[in-house]
């Protein structure tokens, strides 16, 4: 597929502070890749790489959150990366994007190491869901690559006491953990519900290589306030609106709290 310029709509992120072409209709970023980056604790003179990146959504927030750090992003469908690159030149970002599929990394990946991993994968089965109509939205919400194999890439593309975070739907959450099981330590779990007394529909982990800590699952994260949709407005809590609106990062629970 090649987008025309009318198949493109140009949205805002963090207040303005970004924008990204993404196509008008197909995958389209929402706040769950905002979260992800937002969580990801990185510092000037790091290396983080973003797996399966998309039009950029989660690199490019997290390369305008904190100023020099080197990010990579890997995307498998060429339209995608191409939207990528655009977004990252457009704002003059120091971001690197590489178009192949995540199980078959090019040489010069393969040969480097990351302070941070990150990854949005797609949330559901194939096996278990039915396909969207438009293939990149497909790809973005139910790939055929198993959630094993974004772990094992992940684990093999940090560098020592580097760390994953990884956004994913709870139900899939026994999976996820199984994955990481012999391959990454320290695992925190962030749950992420829509309001308060609301079970967690989302997921963000936490995990270094080489870490020994033991397992912790942290308190929710509320995103709305209030038990209930009261009107239509906008209703995120003061810190998830300071991740959306100002490019702040995702408050972090301590061990232990």
């Amino acid at each position: 597929m090649t987008w025309t310029e009318d198949d493109l709509t140009h949205d805002a992120f963090l207040g303005g502070r970004l924008h990204l072409w993404q196509p008008r209709t197909g995958y389209r970023a929402g706040i769950d890749p905002v979260l992800l980056a937002a969580a990801v604790p990185a510092r000037a003179g790091q290396t983080a790489l973003d797996l399966g990146c998309g039009a950029g959504a989660a690199a490019l927030c997290l390369a305008a959150r904190v100023p020099g750090v080197q990010i990579a992003g890997v995307e498998r469908q060429a339209d995608y990366a191409d939207l990528a690159r655009r977004n990252a030149e457009d704002g003059g970002f120091d971001c690197t994007i590489v178009q192949a599929d995540l199980t078959e990394l090019p040489a010069d990946l393969r040969q480097r190491q990351f302070d941070h991993v990150f990854a949005n994968p797609p949330y559901f089965d194939p096996a278990q869901s039915r396909p969207a109509q438009d293939a990149g939205r497909e790809a973005g919400r139910a790939g055929d690559t198993p959630l094993a194999t974004w772990v094992q890439t992940a684990a093999r593309r940090l560098a020592p006491s580097g760390m994953l975070h990884m956004i994913q739907r709870a139900a899939r959450l026994p999976e996820l953990l199984a994955a990481c099981e012999n391959r990454l330590g320290s695992m925190e779990l962030l749950p992420l519900a829509p309001r308060q007394n609301r079970a967690a529909h989302l997921v963000i982990l936490r995990a270094r290589k080489g870490g020994r800590a033991p397992f912790t699952l942290h308190a929710p994260c509320l995103l709305h306030i209030g038990e209930k949709h009261e009107r239509d407005a906008d209703s995120y809590t003061p810190e998830i609106s300071a991740v959306l609106r100002n490019g702040a990062a995702l408050p972090w629970p301590l061990r232990g709290r």
